[in-house]
């Protein structure tokens, strides 16, 4: 009995540590917040877009070279690269999204980027930055002709487009040249991109293929021979560093088609920091209510419940800040959804605590009885929210996925303050001395 005791107050002492560490780190809740431990600080809870506000910004995409099969392939692939790219900097839970073209769009495609908690327009902008728009271009054999150059010629127009472009861009690497050490950056392309570039040599040999970055061209080569294994090289007057920030541009992502800015808006929270303090209040009193009931129907068992609880909060709550978790408004109705889930399991071991003190077993007996037959309802139970939170997660949107995430997360600790803190703690008050006082507090209702 004494390692129960024992065992029951580490419990204690570690919610009371996880409680500190949860409450001691908001700015909201702490005036002192600038003075904490380095380590608190780093550990806020993320809000999302509809709590704390951020930066919209309307991309408009020049698709006019692309192909209209290709269209919604490119548009998809340019999401991806700027949804990467937004990632590199630790925004939480952007947004990006595709506009297709619509009468809503005005017949344009876009991009959609939410960022939540960043309210500087240009910093905004700057996460986005110029990420580059790779080109493959060939000569035009009749504005090449002789004649047909002059000083007034767009160099520009003496290069056609090609399919090959940083769509199908694997890596760049920096590398030096042997006999002269000046830097280059080295292309490696996909397999659909070798098969492109393999079929452009061939058809080019002793033309130029110009390479394009940002509608300039940096580097003209002229093929000698066809080029099967995927490789580009980009030479020209760089600095070292100059090509080391080609290559982490490159590396992040080359856009498949060009964009362009076309709306910012700094968005205040949808729900806003009222909504936060009411929702706190709420959660405070309906807490209050549960905790009342429990108490007032299942009596101890009911008080170890709302002990229970509490550690499965402070316990939920630190995760959300160690993963970390992005909390928008379904996100927390994910959390209060497994904090009933966590409920549900302690009434249901409550009830066959109460059955099986009726059998006239004791209530040292009954308890781990109680606790196994309850197990199977409970795991059965779980394991549909668990797959009901799995499949949310994988085809729901980002915001959907933020309610499966806080959904799952709760559900596994709800499992565990169930099934070990609330069992340690029955355990521990079993030791009182079982008489008709005793037998009735173990039992739940009006029951005798």
């Amino acid at each position: 009995m004494w390692k129960n005791r024992i065992f029951t107050v580490i419990i204690l002492l570690s919610a009371f540590v996880l409680g500190f560490f949860v409450f001691k780190s908001e700015p909201a809740l702490n005036k002192n917040y600038e003075n904490s431990s380095s380590f608190i600080k780093n550990h806020p809870f993320k809000l999302g877009l509809d709590l704390s506000g951020g930066a919209h910004l309307v991309y408009k995409a020049d698709v006019s070279g692309v192909k209209e099969e290709d269209i919604k392939d490119s548009m998809d692939a340019l999401r991806d690269v700027i949804e990467r790219r937004v990632n590199l900097f630790g925004v939480s839970e952007p947004l990006v999204q595709v506009q297709r073209s619509n009468f809503v769009s005005g017949g344009e495609e876009k991009l959609i980027v939410d960022l939540p908690d960043v309210t500087d327009i240009e910093q905004a902008i700057s996460m986005i930055g110029e990420t580059p728009l790779l080109e493959f271009k060939v000569e035009s054999f009749d504005a090449l002709e002789a004649d047909s150059i002059d000083e007034n010629t767009d160099l520009n127009s003496l290069f056609t487009p090609t399919d090959l472009s940083g769509k199908y861009l694997k890596q760049a690497v920096l590398e030096f040249d042997p006999n002269t050490r000046e830097p280059m950056v080295s292309l490696m392309f996909d397999d659909e991109g070798t098969k492109l570039f393999a079929e452009i040599t061939r058809n080019n040999i002793g033309k130029i293929v110009a390479i394009y970055l940002d509608g300039a061209p940096i580097s003209t080569p002229v093929v000698r021979e066809a080029i099967t294994d995927g490789q580009a090289v980009i030479s020209g007057s760089f600095t070292p560093n100059e090509a080391k920030q080609l290559v982490g541009r490159l590396n992040s992502g080359a856009l498949p088609v060009p964009i362009s800015l076309v709306s910012t808006q700094t968005i205040g929270a949808s729900l806003g920091e009222n909504a936060i303090n009411n929702g706190i209040k709420a959660g405070i009193i309906g807490f209050i209510f549960l905790a009342i009931f429990l108490i007032f129907w299942y009596r101890i068992p009911g008080l170890v419940s709302v002990l229970s609880l509490l550690v499965y909060v402070v316990i939920v709550l630190t995760l959300f800040k160690l993963i970390p978790v992005t909390l928008t408004a379904s996100g927390i109705a994910g959390f209060v959804i497994s904090l009933g889930v966590a409920v549900d399991a302690n009434i249901l071991i409550f009830e066959r605590l109460k059955e099986e003190i009726k059998s006239g077993k004791s209530i040292k007996d009954a308890i781990p009885f109680a606790f196994s037959r309850a197990w199977l309802s409970i795991r059965d139970s779980n394991i549909a929210s668990l797959i009901i939170a799995a499949i949310l997660f994988w085809f729901g949107s980002s915001l959907i996925q933020g309610f499966a995430l806080t959904l799952a997360v709760g559900v596994f600790v709800s499992m565990f303050s169930s099934l070990s803190v609330t069992k340690q703690f029955l355990i521990c008050i079993s030791s009182l001395k079982e008489n008709k006082v005793v037998r009735f507090l173990f039992n739940s209702g009006f029951s005798k």
